[in-house]
């Protein structure tokens, strides 16, 4: 069983930063793809970016969001420059146990409760 905790949410003006970070349980962490999703009210659960051998991210946040992994540490961080109050919504943390990629919420298999972020103009 794996297990995925979200923390480094919170409230930030246009423009700030904001670092996430994804702790996991479970064996298989360094040989799994590690992904961020987010969820807007009223909108679908979009991909943000995951890392399996490298980074990919959504076309949305790249150049601006950057994933990074430390499997000492069985944490995956996301963090944030320039965001944009489209850049709320809560952001979830997914693992797949094979290296991917995968962009698709179904295709991940443990899911975090999600941290909120909120992105004030």
């Amino acid at each position: 069983q794996v297990q995925l905790v979200e923390s480094g949410g919170g409230l930030v003006q246009a423009g700030g930063s904001l670092r996430l970070s994804c702790a996991a349980s479970g064996r298989t962490f360094s040989y799994s793809t590690i992904g961020w999703f987010r969820q807007a009210p009223g909108k679908e659960r979009e991909f943000v970016a995951a890392f399996n051998w490298a980074p990919y991210y959504a076309d949305s946040v790249k150049g601006r969001f950057t994933i990074s992994r430390d499997n000492a540490k069985n944490t995956v961080y996301l963090q944030m420059n320039s965001l944009k109050p489209e850049d709320t919504a809560v952001y979830y943390c997914a693992q797949n146990g094979g290296l991917g990629p995968y962009i698709r919420s179904d295709e991940y298999h443990y899911w975090g409760q999600g941290t909120q972020v909120t992105v004030s103009s």
